[in-house]
């Protein structure tokens, strides 16, 4: 058989492709470039703070990220790592790390690493040396650290930061025996000396590795001065000694130097304390009354909050339903106006009707009277249920009038024609579905009033303020905003103490959820 000749055979016509092709790749290649710069930029900074984990994880992530959408097989991950990202650093990090953070010290005074604690300790109590020697230095600055360029007497350059000690600077540039430029750092000009006095009179350079060798410090930018610490710090034997009564402050593992009679030197540092936090909010007495009468205040709330919204929109949606009734439309138009609003605009207006001096409630309802609606302990409690009642029931309103029109007619008229009427038609025949329906909704709305943080902040800020205990807790603080007090406000800021919280809040609305969840499905037998 004669082959066939190659040559004459039909080339096939490549199309070109076509100009949204191009315009596709083009935006992808953009979008890629920019997630890389900054990607290159965040693993940049990170390797500059000695954060490897976190910086070989972003150039993994980056890379996927390139992988998935440079190839041109996983179409459902090109649409889903976008969420999948977001999803892990903003809800799964969040999470892991509040886990972290209830098993640790954190908080004022423990804030940073032990040796950041040490340097803090001896950068605190320089004092000048009187005989020190004059260093010329120039003002430098690199990424927006500022540094000091410091000549020595034999004629050597050095620099440092706040962080990092003298080091030696070969290729200096000098003029007139003063060094006055490094490779990689930008000499400030007078103009920016002045701009940031307060930050270079702050600055002390560390004289060397070793912490007890003092720093240099600057007061006008050109010259700088030995200081010595009136602390002595013993790397081997853990503590850190008084120069000038002798007291000596040991490390007995609770994250901070604490001398033979209690005293503790500030700053501390972080350590890992296990469950003395949860320990703690059980068993100190100054921490255990507010956490118990803060849990069964929540629980009122939520569970009063969840019932009047719903009974106030249950009985709403079976008046409206009454086709007796006219202009049902306006009426409910009328009533969804609450919930039209922006909730915290709302609260804010409450916070001024119920103002005691000059609200419009006292002054205009009760003729003049001084109702302390917010400032009584009961009143407030009162005042905030209601004002959650004014703000939740038009949604319980729309979500039961929906569930009522989806319930058959046929089961009221076989219940009618079976002899009940209206109060039994209702309890034995709507109710149950309604409920059956509605459980997830009521279950959401707990789970939001328990932490309803927006309503207690901006009504009264939790107040009136209890002030038999310690710590920065109000009457109507919820545990939410019992948790934001103890980790923001007040002049000692427990982080670890108020994730414990956040994790207790965690379990018990999780437990409430499954609990109920699974009675739901005796409601939902009703309905099959």
């Amino acid at each position: 058989m004669a082959q066939t000749s190659t040559a004459s055979r039909p080339a096939r016509a490549v199309a070109p492709p076509s100009p949204g092709t191009v315009r596709s790749l083009l935006v992808k290649i953009v979008l890629l470039g920019i997630v890389d710069a900054i990607s290159l930029y965040a693993v940049f900074m990170l390797v500059l703070q000695d954060n490897w984990v976190v910086a070989i994880v972003v150039v993994a992530v980056s890379a996927l990220v390139n992988w998935i959408y440079l190839s041109r097989r996983f179409l459902p991950a090109k649409y889903l790592t976008p969420g999948l990202i977001f999803l892990a650093v903003f809800q799964v990090f969040v999470l892991l790390y509040t886990g972290y953070v209830g098993f640790t010290n954190y908080g004022t005074g423990h804030n940073g690493t032990r040796d950041q604690a040490v340097n803090s300790l001896l950068a605190s109590s320089l004092q000048r040396v009187e005989d020190s020697p004059s260093y010329p230095v120039t003002v430098v600055d690199r990424f927006g650290e500022l540094g000091l360029l410091v000549t020595d007497p034999e004629g050597d350059a050095f620099v440092g930061t706040a962080d990092e000690p003298l080091s030696r600077v070969p290729d200096a540039e000098f003029d007139g025996g003063r060094a006055v430029a490094a490779p990689g750092w930008t000499s400030l000009t007078f103009q920016d000396v002045i701009a940031r006095t307060a930050e270079i009179t702050a600055l002390a350079v560390p004289y060397s590795d070793d912490p007890n060798d003092g720093a240099l410090r600057t007061p006008d930018g050109s010259n700088a001065y030995r200081y010595l610490s009136t602390l002595e710090y013993d790397a081997s034997a853990g503590t850190m000694t008084n120069t000038q009564t002798g007291v000596v402050y040991s490390d007995i593992g609770t994250g901070a130097f604490v001398a033979d009679s209690g005293e503790e030197l500030r700053p501390g540092w972080q350590i890992t304390v296990g469950f003395d936090n949860f320990v703690r909010a059980f068993t100190e007495s100054s921490i255990r009354g507010p956490l118990v009468y803060v849990t069964i205040w929540t629980f009122v709330f939520a569970i009063a909050s969840v019932a009047l919204c719903f009974g106030l929109g249950l009985l709403l949606a079976i008046t409206f339903q009454n086709a007796r009734m006219r202009g049902v439309k306006y009426y409910r138009l009328l009533l969804i106006l609450p919930y039209a609003f922006p909730a915290f605009l709302s609260i804010l207006v409450w916070n001024g009707m119920m103002n005691e001096s000059f609200g419009f409630i006292n002054q205009v309802l009760f003729g003049g009277a001084s109702i302390p609606w917010l400032s009584d302990p009961n009143l407030a409690k009162v005042s905030a249920i209601l004002v959650n009642v004014w703000l939740g029931f038009p949604y319980m309103f729309l979500i039961c009038t929906g569930a009522l029109q989806a319930i058959p007619e046929e089961l009221t008229e076989a219940a009618t024609m079976d002899g009940a009427r209206g109060w039994g038609v209702f309890r034995q025949i709507k109710l149950p579905l309604l409920l059956s329906t509605t459980a997830p909704v009521l279950i959401a709305s707990f789970a939001f009033n328990f932490n309803n943080f927006n309503l207690v902040y901006l009504l009264n800020n939790g107040g009136p303020r209890d002030t038999t205990t310690s710590l920065p807790v109000g009457h109507t603080d919820l545990l939410i905003s019992m948790v934001y007090k103890v980790a923001f406000t007040g002049q000692n800021r427990d982080y670890g103490l108020a994730s414990a919280f956040s994790i207790i809040i965690f379990l018990i609305v999780a437990g409430i959820a499954v609990i109920s969840f699974s009675r739901t499905k005796a409601l939902e037998e009703i309905q099959r």
